[in-house]
């Protein structure tokens, strides 16, 4: 039956990554990220060239000076094709892209491009038999196919460690923002990485951890269908620091500077930084997400945080923009569970209402997602919408 004055929804595209439906919608956030978001003086760019044998790279990852980013998924996409051809271009002595690695005030560094080939190195050299691997597909070298570092003839072996990489280093002086747009600038990998995942290898453990902690709950994995949690794009994490954002800073912070990448960024140094969010915060960080969680799939059940227009019951890919605006909106302590569960058909009425009548409110969580005045309509919209029913 049609609906007097519905919207037809717009068309929901679902994000496709190595051939897999990743149950998230593609969004469209109207920033221009290939922009540098914020101007800086060019003499805060501090960056080094250095020279490093691959075994000294390899020593220093083993002494953890050198941070490959765990619990970091994408390394898993690679293939053992790729990963053999780059062992054959170090045996074949073909000089590597140069590395660029982000030093820290304690001398110890992070990553910033080259994180998978480094990966990729350290487990065929230094993984044995639990994580290392054998080479398998190869262009020249086929006689070396199917074996491991250690069974490579001892010339082979030198000829690997002894590997020379330019690195550049970046100075701990420089500003973390530049940090950032050096990093989207250099990012050669086989396959980009996204803003999530740049924001991942530049983290420290404390944010990592926190993020781990909120998306590693059996709440969040109902409100996500069980398909978000370890996310091969990080989209779990992304959900979670989206939360931690606004929740900590305010949407009023993002009228103040609406740039979402930026304000992502900033939240990860917040977290990073004990002294800006401590202990005690993030505990409460941590509880308010997990309340969020209960109760949008109380609410909602497997329709949480997706388009659900009436007369509709097609199950969409996950919104990032409803996630954000309906997760602040069910963390507030005033919305008992008993509360919700009594006003329940009310609240998912009024929700699925406005989104078939509403174009602005579909415009809101669809397109141009970053603009400020979007997203204030959409959390004021969450949180009227949360209120039905008393």
């Amino acid at each position: 039956m049609a609906i007097e004055g519905a919207q037809t929804p717009p068309d929901v595209v679902e994000d496709v990554f190595e051939g897999h439906a990743t149950d998230i919608e593609v969004e469209d956030t109207g920033e221009d990220t290939t922009k540098i978001q914020r101007p800086w003086n060019p003499d805060q760019i501090r960056v080094n060239t250095s020279q490093f044998s691959l075994r000294n790279i390899l020593d220093q990852i083993d002494e953890k000076s050198i941070e490959l980013a765990p619990d970091f998924q994408r390394l898993q996409v690679w293939h053992s094709g790729q990963k053999s051809l780059l062992v054959e271009s170090l045996l074949l002595q073909i000089p590597l892209p140069a590395f660029y690695f982000a030093e820290d005030v304690d001398g110890s560094f992070r990553v910033v491009d080259g994180l998978q080939r480094l990966s990729t190195l350290h487990a065929f050299v230094r993984g044995g038999e639990e994580d290392g691997f054998a080479l398998g597909k190869l262009e020249h070298l086929q006689d070396l196919k199917d074996l491991r570092f250690s069974d490579l003839p001892m010339p082979f072996q030198r000829r690997i460690n002894n590997t020379q990489l330019i690195v550049n280093v970046i100075d701990p002086t420089t500003p973390r923002g530049v940090t950032y747009e050096i990093f989207k600038r250099i990012n050669t990998g086989g396959t980009p990485l996204n803003a999530q995942e740049i924001r991942h290898c530049m983290s420290s453990r404390r944010s990592r951890d926190t993020l781990h902690r909120m998306t590693h709950t059996d709440a969040f994995a109902r409100a996500t269908g069980g398909r978000l949690t370890d996310h091969i794009r990080m989209n779990d994490r992304e959900m979670a620091l989206r939360f931690a954002a606004f929740w900590l800073k305010g949407v009023s912070a993002y009228h103040e500077r609406p740039v979402m990448e930026m304000f992502l960024m900033d939240t990860t140094e917040m977290l990073d930084d004990p002294t800006k969010v401590p202990d005690g915060q993030v505990a409460e960080l941590e509880a308010a997400f997990e309340r969020a969680m209960s109760h949008a799939y109380l609410v909602f059940g497997e329709h949480a945080f997706r388009k659900w227009p009436e007369d509709d019951d097609y199950r969409r890919p996950i919104n990032r923009a409803l996630f954000e605006s309906w997760s602040m909106a069910l963390a507030d302590p005033d919305h008992t569970t008993a509360d919700l569960r009594a006003r329940r058909d009310a609240i998912v009425e009024a929700a699925r209402q406005r989104m078939t009548v509403d174009v602005n409110y579909l415009n809101a969580i669809t397109s141009s997602t970053a603009d400020r005045y979007r997203v204030d309509y959409r959390f004021k919209a969450a949180v009227a919408d949360a209120g039905a029913g008393r």
